[in-house]
């Protein structure tokens, strides 16, 4: 199964964004050919498979990695932090 998770904009550069993956030091690079507003660093995005879905809302950015953690603390073997948490 493939989830689009929330990434942090941490720079842009034309039609590509580097971004750090829940809250850690990995670092992806994602597509914003899909997105039809304008990105900045601090933004959140939705990623899917290298392409950048939507933009979201901080808010909405955090709700979903503590879900995210949740899910990860309630599986066998998982329950050490998985840096889906935010340092807001």
């Amino acid at each position: 199964m493939c989830l689009a998770v929330p990434v942090l904009v941490t720079e842009v550069a034309g039609q590509v964004a580097v971004c750090r993956v829940h809250g850690g030091q990995t670092q992806v690079e994602a597509s914003l050919l899909l997105v039809d507003e304008e990105i900045r660093i601090g933004d959140y995005l939705l990623l899917h498979a290298g392409f950048a879905l939507r933009k979201l809302e901080a808010q909405e950015a955090r709700a979903t990695l503590a879900l995210l953690q949740e899910m990860a603390d309630v599986v066998p073997g998982q329950s050490e932090d998985r840096g889906l948490r935010t340092e807001d």
